[in-house]
């Protein structure tokens, strides 16, 4: 178990977030739509909705939210919302689990909402449950435990989780627990650092953390740090950014965030930022992208960056937001009576 450590990240080039610079090259991605003859228009199409969600907490974090064309962002949202309740990736991809949870996140952090027939997307989400508890992503039947979370997320912003079976999805991810603690995609599939995160965040949103091992599943967690401070995903795997937020959120979770050597991970953080056009990648030096760019600072922010608002670790949402939503559910229970 590595000793944690507070102290400030090494002087240098990279030694500060580069805010300004994530800003602008933020929002130079937020209009794709609008290039259908830039290369990336048909290379990312299929998760224009994801990479929008990505791009606009990270604004929210930074304080930028603001910078962003609100308008033209919710109109482009509502426009990708299909007929059965559920969004796809872009106006031209059929409906996904993964898309819809991020076009209400994306709604969640403009407060609206409203613009929504909740129950509608309740019942497409609902429709993609198992018999066995697991959830398919969408029409074609792929079963993952990403989608469990996606599920019980999206449903929980909504305030309509009654809508699923949630004991049987606890049941199905009960079965993915593995005996270093951690959890596969599917019964029997390896632990990873990505899945862990949506096993627990579920679990963390059903209030049903007590089927963790947790000094196990979180000394796994811990024993992916590397040696450059970043963390991996797998053993023997290379580290990168993202399990910035994957490792930590669990460890966040679990009260053991103290664990790592948050220290280190600042330094190897904010040493993949592209200090010329904005940005964070995977690894120093390698190609930004909005991706890598979100869960970067989605790590610092946990590790308390300065002047980063907070992110809660289950909801993948800034706290604020999170604390809107749960004042709104709760507004809406009492008065239905509920």
């Amino acid at each position: 178990m590595k000793a944690a450590g507070t102290g400030p990240a090494e002087a240098g080039p990279r030694s500060t977030l580069l805010v300004d610079k994530h800003a602008t090259y933020i929002k130079s991605f937020s209009r794709l739509w609008d290039t259908p003859d830039k290369l990336e228009f048909v290379a990312t199409e299929h998760f224009w909705m994801s990479g929008m969600y990505w791009g606009l907490s990270a604004m929210y974090l930074m304080g930028r939210l603001g910078d962003m064309d609100r308008d033209a962002i919710l109109g482009w949202v509502m426009r990708c919302q299909h007929t059965n309740g559920g969004f796809g990736g872009s106006e031209r991809n059929d409906p996904h689990l993964l898309y819809t949870l991020s076009a209400v996140q994306i709604l969640a952090l403009y407060d609206r909402l409203d613009d929504v027939d909740a129950d509608k997307v309740a019942a497409y989400v609902a429709g993609l449950q198992r018999p066995d508890g697991s959830f398919a992503g969408d029409a074609w039947g792929e079963i993952d435990t990403r989608f469990t979370y996606c599920a019980l997320l999206c449903l929980s912003i909504l305030g309509r989780t009654a809508a699923i079976n949630v004991p049987s999805a606890l049941d199905f991810i009960a079965k993915c627990k593995n005996f270093d603690g951690g959890f596969g995609c599917t019964p029997g599939n390896e632990s990873h650092a990505g899945q862990v995160f949506t096993c627990i965040g579920a679990l963390s949103l059903a209030n049903a953390l007590h089927l963790v091992d947790r000094d196990l599943f979180c000394w796994w967690l811990c024993e992916r740090q590397t040696k450059s401070g970043g963390l991996n995903g797998r053993p023997e795997k290379l580290q990168d950014v993202c399990y910035s937020w994957w490792c930590l959120s669990c460890l966040s979770i679990l009260g053991r965030l103290h664990w790592i050597d948050r220290s280190a991970l600042t330094t190897f953080i904010l040493d993949c930022q592209d200090e010329e056009d904005g940005g964070i990648s995977d690894r120093p030096d390698d190609m930004a992208d909005v991706y890598h760019t979100f869960f970067g600072i989605a790590g610092l922010s946990l590790m308390g960056y300065p002047n980063l608002a907070a992110i809660d670790p289950t909801w993948a949402l800034p706290v604020e937001v999170v604390e809107r939503i749960k004042r709104r559910n709760e507004a809406a229970a009492s008065a239905s009576g509920k």
